[in-house]
């Protein structure tokens, strides 16, 4: 545990620090949901769309779309950066690069273990009235957008995994929190930003959450994260992308 003028410092830098990042997309995420449930139309009847157009015009759109993707990589670099200055090697996170193998292998299982039961718990969550129907993209079909949904699943895939679970578990650890209890807020974290999805959403992605932190936990490995979830990503952006219209499953 650190020392108490510490503690009030790293107590500041993680309200900086998700006030700038993913704490203030909870909030938005929390309004959209109150939204979608003052509306007349049941929520389920209601559809809502991660990848949207930015721009009217293709070139600045796909410009817009990767400076949302520079934006992610900034936010998760700055809590590595973070905790670089507060004298962790990178390492000790498990973002050095001396198990690519292992890593790997690892990050595919996890992503298989969560996406297969993720897209049945949504699928029963649209139809029990719990989740809206969520459009991963609603982009142009153009040249460049596989290029951006990859792109967008491994900038949220690294900004969500080095900022809610490598950094904001290791600072709650310097503030003395139990390792039960910050993988708890951790999680608690990840499921607020996913509200706008509706409470299924929130749901599978606490869950999500808890299967990631603990694993992070018990490995120190953050790369198997950020793999498999830019996995996770990659199969929900441009599979939704491909199928959108073809299959009649999808809500």
């Amino acid at each position: 545990m650190s020392a108490p003028s510490e503690r009030a410092v790293i107590r500041l830098e993680l309200v900086v620090v998700f006030a700038m990042t993913l704490g203030l997309a909870g909030l938005s995420s929390l309004l959209t949901l109150i939204d979608a449930l003052l509306a007349p139309t049941p929520i389920s009847d209601q559809t809502i769309a991660i990848n949207v157009p930015l721009a009217r015009a293709g070139v600045i759109d796909f410009l817009k779309q990767l400076i949302a993707v520079i934006r992610l990589l900034a936010w998760g670099a700055l809590g590595a950066y973070l905790l670089y200055r507060a004298g962790m090697k990178l390492a000790a996170v498990g973002l050095d690069g001396t198990r690519k193998g292992r890593d790997t292998a690892l990050g595919v299982g996890l992503a298989a273990l969560i996406g297969i039961p993720g897209l049945a718990f949504y699928l029963a969550a649209h139809a029990a009235g719990m989740n809206l129907a969520v459009a991963p993209s609603t982009l142009d079909d153009t040249w460049w957008r596989p290029i951006a949904l990859v792109l967008l699943a491994v900038g949220n895939a690294w900004a969500e995994e080095v900022l809610v679970v490598g950094y904001l578990i290791t600072r709650l650890r310097h503030l003395g929190m139990s390792e039960t209890a910050a993988l708890l807020v951790s999680a608690v974290v990840r499921g607020s930003y996913h509200l706008y999805q509706g409470f299924g959403g929130f749901v599978g992605n606490v869950v999500m959450g808890l299967v990631f932190g603990r694993v992070w936990q018990r490995t120190n490995r953050l790369w198997p994260l950020v793999i498999a979830h830019t996995l996770l990503d990659v199969v929900a952006f441009v599979g939704y992308a491909l199928l959108r219209d073809r299959v009649s499953w999808l809500p």
